[in-house]
């Protein structure tokens, strides 16, 4: 179907004038009554107040117009570096581009155009999309357009063309033919004969040729040209009937409301239908694990905006750009219905620094808050350490951090700071190695292996599987999938992110009784980490892409520094322009650290005295300049990181035993065949011997078991196969004894008739105490409704569990004791405390809860019977062998059931 609606973006580095260009557009077609300025705070598209306030665009925008027959929605992005993942995601349901370049910047040969405009040329180029360009602020510069375009055409290339003849024009009709670098084209030219407008329109679509224009926004100058050009030289997509979506924005309305902003990619959809989600979002990069599809909702509204305003529309058809209410769970970049395309995203911060909370804000809550804004920008990407309390997020830059202390303290009512910035690293491997992984405590069983494999640069995570279903069921490789998919996994040098590895399941086992999905996370997470401690790591450093412009005298100076900074560079002009002509400036191009050029936009500007300019952008990632020096500052001990074990939990004598990654290899129950020691072989060549070795072990194994043909026959095997197993439980265990050995038993009571009669009856034994170990704060925010209560009050939330659990304390036998962390509370001691007939322990400083609660477990088992109810995956892991466990859904249900019992036996009465 025909598109009925073209999306419009229009792009620019700061101050080239772009929202002025926005608000004339939209005066000119009678969208707006009167036009805005940036400098009077009255634009109708910068509604936000910082974005008034600081004269830039922070968040994209939308604005919808008609000119001449063609509809028209006006995405207005930011200009600013800090906020280019805002651009990016707006780049992703764009059909055509309008990149807005300032002309006195191009006079005076900035560095921004090198800079920011370069960025956006690649993004623009990355997602292919058509692009006219608009040269701004005609009226403050003194070059001519011919001038103006060809320092363009020597950064740019010679695409970009003067279109602001007639297409009959025979100058505007030779430079398409030279632009394109068609020989065809070129010799339909030169035979006499125009270029029609319909091929022009084609060479516009496919990025051969990029129209340039001139005016001034501000004055109205230009504009129409441009408007015209857009009806004249772009074409509305046509879309497929079967409905499709885009999520390409999270935000939410002033009343709080949550508005998913989808581009429809085709079909049409109205309000109250239910839509699903195309597929889960692959984690194809470092940054971020990936999430799970959203179950199919109802549309409650399809809102379509045009600055703060909007329309409820009847019915929503491909091409439009509108809000969608009512749905939760889907993420920027995910699609919709039968769209199943997907882009990882180009941008990604290369900072990282601390989260600094008010001592009365609790970072349980904060961490959550932020999760929310990560919503809306999902490379903030906070990281919460459990351990510290201590919360890490990702930022493109200070201006971003200053806007999001606003944000925070306007939606959520507190003030934040942030630590100092640090690098983020990230590591990789040098060869393939395999991991394996085995979870076998008390009644459950999983066993994986996983061949780990470097990729080329920028590759990020690849997730495949290539084990038989021979040696283990279809099901267990989709869920190992879904495991390692699910979260980010860390390196072993620094705890960074793993980037460019192929991850491959090799093989793997299951128990048909005992094994549970949750085994499998187990057992997975734990075969990566001990791929990665047996495999030889590197660490890599993001490296920035520099343009450096400054006087030719102090090129030298320049140079030495960059060397000094282990960057490399290339003179891409020492002074002189290419006819030979004086320059202005000297520029240097090349690749530099991040870590070592933080400051050095300061020193250069200060030795150039305020002439040089140094403009960066990310090159992506390389093996660390001064890995030993980072590693031993980090002091980072894989071995200590609880979240990240890379040790095997087997069963032994009825105990989970834990066994160090480097001796796991020689327990494990499946043999893949692996051996990268051997000289010259590949990981490829491994793999297809390893396969071979498995079918082969299978084929035996079938006709070892084949299945009689009669009941006998099958008793029979099946008997010995029982004995088989047996004898191989006797050879791992031990003998095994029964329970109830008659003759001791009778023996014991032949010595107990014979024990002299004491003078007084001795009174009747107790029934064994038994405790119950409660996480306070786990459990808490286990439950629906103490959550929500805990992000208005924390007391209130946690006074509320305190009742719940002394009203259980009154009909159970346990004895509850509920433990309270004060790990980040100044001074702390730990104290107890009586809350009707619950007892309630608060740690001391520097303890946390888990630590509490695995030393009272430890020790009260000798005596007692304990049980620890907790959700954290690592504690459970821990009391395994020294108390019983309950999560924190099965301590909840517990609750209820009990409530339930007391409510009909009072109803009873």
């Amino acid at each position: 179907m025909k598109a009925k609606n073209t999306t419009l973006g229009i792009l620019a580095h700061v101050d080239a004038g772009k929202t002025t260009l926005s608000e004339s557009i939209l005066y000119l077609t009678g969208s707006i009554r009167r036009q805005g300025r940036v400098d009077h705070r009255d634009t109708f598209l910068d509604t936000d107040e910082m974005e008034r306030t600081r004269g830039i665009t922070i968040y994209s925008k939308q604005a919808v117009f008609r000119y001449e027959d063609r509809l028209f929605t006006l995405l207005d992005t930011p200009g600013h570096a800090d906020f280019s993942p805002e651009t990016e995601r707006a780049l992703r349901v764009l059909d055509v581009a309008v990149l807005v370049i300032s002309a006195p910047e191009i006079e005076r040969e900035q560095a921004s155009l090198g800079g920011q405009v370069t960025t956006l040329w690649k993004l623009l180029g990355s997602y292919e999309v058509p692009t006219i360009l608009f040269l701004n602020k005609m009226d403050q510069t003194t070059a001519s357009p011919a001038q103006l375009l060809a320092s363009l055409q020597r950064r740019f290339g010679s695409t970009l063309t003067d279109f602001s003849a007639s297409p009959a024009d025979p100058a505007l009709q030779e430079a398409v033919a030279l632009a394109s670098e068609d020989e065809t084209l070129l010799e339909h030219y030169l035979a006499g004969r125009s270029i029609p407008e319909e091929t022009i329109r084609s060479l516009i679509a496919q990025r051969r040729i990029f129209p340039v224009y001139f005016g001034s926004a501000l004055k109205n100058e230009g504009t129409e040209d441009l408007l015209r050009a857009l009806t004249r030289w772009t074409e509305a997509p046509t879309y497929p009937d079967a409905f499709g979506g885009r999520v390409f924005k999270i935000s939410r309305d002033p009343s709080g409301g949550r508005l998913t902003w989808v581009k429809l990619t085709g079909g049409r959809i109205r309000p109250k239908e239910i839509v699903s989600s195309a597929a889960p979002l692959a984690a194809g990069s470092a940054d971020a694990a990936a999430p799970e599809a959203p179950a199919p909702q109802k549309v409650e509204q399809i809102r379509r905006y045009s600055g703060e305003r909007f329309d409820l529309l009847e019915e929503a058809v491909a091409g439009d750009v509108v809000a969608f209410t009512g749905l939760s769970g889907y993420v920027i970049g995910q699609g919709m219905g039968a769209d199943t395309s997907e882009q990882q995203p180009f941008l990604s911060p290369v900072l990282q620094c601390a989260v600094i909370l008010p001592p009365e804000v609790d970072t349980v809550k904060a961490s959550a808050d932020l999760r929310l804004l990560c919503e809306e920008e999902p490379l903030l990407d906070t990281d919460y350490h459990e351990e510290t309390r201590e919360i890490l997020i990702r930022t493109m830059g200070r201006v971003q951090q200053e806007i999001l202390r606003h944000t925070i303290y306007e939606r959520f009512g507190y003030e934040i700071s942030f630590g100092p910035a640090s690098v983020i690293y990230r590591e990789t491997i040098a060869a393939p190695v395999e991991g394996v992984g085995h979870f076998e405590p008390l009644r459950h069983y999983a066993e994986v292996h996983l061949l780990l494999e470097p990729l080329p640069a920028g590759s990020g995570l690849v997730f495949e599987t290539r084990c038989s279903v021979d040696v283990l069921k279809t099901n267990w490789q989709r869920l190992i999938l879904t495991h390692l998919e699910e979260r980010r996994h860390k390196g072993v040098l620094t705890g960074s992110d793993l980037t460019d590895v192929r991850i491959t399941v090799i093989g793997g086992r299951a128990h048909e009784k005992h094994t549970e999905g949750g085994d499998f996370r187990q057992a997975t997470y734990r075969a990566v980490r001990q791929g990665l401690m047996e495999a030889q790591s590197i660490l890599l450093e993001p490296m920035l892409r520099f343009r450096i412009e400054l006087p030719p005298e102090h090129l030298g100076r320049a140079m030495t520094d960059l060397q000094a900074m282990s960057g490399s560079c290339e003179i891409e002009n020492a002074g002189f322009l290419p006819d030979g002509s004086p320059a202005r400036s000297a520029v240097l191009t090349g690749k530099v650290p991040a870590s070592e050029c933080a400051d050095y936009a300061a020193t250069l500007s200060a030795f150039t005295g305020g002439r040089g300019s140094f403009t960066t952008s990310l090159a992506g990632y390389e093996p660390c300049h001064n890995a030993e020096e980072v590693i031993a500052a980090t002091g980072y001990d894989p071995e200590a990181d609880l979240r990240h074990p890379s040790s095997s939990v087997f069963c032994s004598h009825g105990v989970g035993t834990i066994v160090p990654w480097d001796q796991v290899k020689n327990y494990m129950h499946v043999e893949t065949g692996y051996d990268f020691e051997e000289e010259g072989i590949s990981s490829e060549e491994a793999y297809e011997r390893a396969y071979e070795q498995a079918q082969a072990f299978r084929a035996a194994s079938l006709a070892k078991a084949q299945e009689p043909a009669s009941y006998e026959e099958r008793e029979a095997a099946r008997r010995m196969t029982d004995k088989e197993l047996e004898q191989i439980f006797t050879r791992t265990y031990g003998e095994v004894r029964p329970r109830y050995d008659a003759e001791a038993e009778a023996r014991r009571v032949q010595a107990k008739e014979n024990e002299p009669k004491p003078k007084f009856r001795k009174p009747k034994p107790t029934a064994e105490r038994t405790y119950l170990l409660v996480d306070g704060y786990n459990v808490l925010y286990a439950h629906p409704e103490l959550r929500s209560l805990a992000e208005r009050d924390l007391k209130a939330a946690r006074d509320r569990l305190m009742d719940l659990l002394s009203n259980y304390q009154g009909f159970c036998r346990e004895t509850i004791i509920l433990v309270f962390d004060a790990y980040r509370v100044k001074g702390g001691q730990e104290h107890t405390e009586t809350w009707h007939n619950l007892k309630v322990v608060f740690t001391k400083e520097a303890e946390t809860a888990d630590q509490y609660i695995e030393k009272a477990a430890h020790d009260m088992s000798r005596h007692y019977r304990v049980t620890v109810a907790t959700s954290d995956a690592v504690e459970q892991v821990i009391i395994f062998g020294t108390a019983l466990r309950m999560s924190a859904a099965e301590l909840w249900e517990t609750i209820a059931a009990a409530e339930d019992d007391l409510r009909r036996t009072y109803l009873s009465d």
